[in-house]
């Protein structure tokens, strides 16, 4: 998903070797972050590679776990769910207590497992991601440039979704989206999860919720995430042939690619 830890850009003068890998490795990791987010999966996995090399190197371990978990979360969406596993499990095993350790297990393993069918595994995710996040003072507090409790939320209500739990999916997306200020890009993959477990009963307010993340998300902020949740709310609304859903199908097909030929972003 989104995160990233908040990782400072200036190098202070004099730092040693280990330094300069600690900072290599997260200029490395930002990279990779952003390559996913603009839907080039193959420039991510060589830019967060080389980020788990330099956090190995330096023995940054909040940094190494991060990366594994990013790594993970590409692998999965490229539909790669052994090599997703395989990295979550790397991440899990190298991350600190507390809030890495929980970003792990929710992000990374809770999805994964999700999408493999294994149930009881992914609950047991859950629950060391709750009680990791319980036990960091930090833990609950809002707004970070990293992971809270509105994306834990997230994760539980995709994982709920793909394990067919509709009616707990749509809570805690609620939930998700109602603590993200609306037009970032937390919201909206909120949003579209909500839209999602929406779709089947409620059609027409899915739909709705679709165009609102359009209408409020310029084409150049929506993440690579956002365009496959969409992808997927117009493949489950494709048995409703309203008026409202043709205004989906239309504006998804006149959205310009993340990247353009030149290499710029959608403007």
């Amino acid at each position: 998903m989104r995160p990233a830890p908040c990782w400072p850009g200036v190098l202070p003068a004099g730092t040693d070797g280990t330094e300069l890998h600690r900072q290599l490795g997260r200029l490395s990791g930002l990279l990779g972050n952003l390559a996913f987010h603009l839907a080039d999966p193959a420039g991510a996995r060589i830019h967060l590679g080389t980020a788990v090399s330099y956090a190995n190197r330096c023995g940054d371990t909040a940094l190494a776990a991060w990366a594994y978990g990013a790594q993970s979360m590409v692998a999965r969406h490229t539909g790669n769910l052994t090599a997703a596993h395989t990295y979550a499990e790397r991440g899990a095993a190298a991350a600190p207590v507390g809030l890495v350790r929980a970003q792990l297990h929710a992000w990374a393993l809770l999805p994964t497992l999700a999408q493999q069918g294994r149930d009881r595994e992914a609950s047991a995710a859950l629950d060391v991601a709750l009680t990791e996040l319980e036990a960091d003072p930090a833990g609950q507090a809002p707004g970070r440039f990293g992971f809270d409790q509105p994306e834990l939320a997230l994760h539980q209500a995709e994982a709920h979704l793909t394990l067919g739990r509709t009616e707990q999916a749509h809570t805690r997306a609620e939930a998700s989206a109602a603590a993200c200020t609306p037009g970032t890009p937390g919201w909206a993959a909120a949003t579209l999860v909500l839209a999602q477990a929406e779709a089947s009963d409620q059609p027409s307010d899915a739909a709705q919720r679709a165009l609102d993340v359009l209408d409020r998300v310029p084409p150049s902020r929506l993440r690579a995430t956002a365009r496959t949740r969409l992808e997927h709310l117009e493949g489950l609304l494709a048995a409703h042939p309203a008026e409202y859903v043709a205004d989906l199908r239309e504006r998804l097909r006149t959205l310009p690619p993340p990247v353009d030929a030149s290499g710029a972003a959608s403007a």
